[in-house]
């Protein structure tokens, strides 16, 4: 069982790295494939030593591919950024996912909007 206190020293972890990607991602990193991007989420697992770092990419399918390859090529330089800024020792093994939550959820809002005026007109 996880103590308490490891736990939430984890959560701040979690919020301060993504934090400190935004900031990199917003104007540090040269690479042309790289888009507009957000960091939606940094799931941190149970020992620290990996990340999933959710990212939310405005474009089309063909942009957010690139900017991933993008960001995977940049993957060092912002572990090594976060280890000087956070002061870690060893910084944790990044995996960049594209978040593609808010695409679902505009689509259901769209199904629900359709099945809604259906009821409507049916009556």
């Amino acid at each position: 069982m996880e103590r308490r206190g490891q736990k939430y020293h984890r959560e701040r972890l979690g919020e301060a790295l993504r934090e400190e990607i935004e900031t990199i991602l917003e104007g540090e990193l040269g690479d042309p494939r790289i888009g507009l991007a957000n960091v939606s989420e940094v799931q941190l697992s149970p020992d620290a030593r990996s990340a999933r770092v959710m990212v939310v990419v405005d474009g089309d399918d063909e942009q957010g591919a690139a900017t991933m390859e993008g960001l995977q090529a940049a993957n060092g330089y912002v572990r090594r950024e976060l280890a000087e800024r956070l002061h870690l020792r060893r910084p944790p093994e990044l995996i960049f996912i594209q978040d593609r939550s808010q695409e679902y959820q505009a689509r259901i809002d769209e199904l629900l909007t359709r099945s809604k005026k259906k009821n409507r007109s049916a009556r």
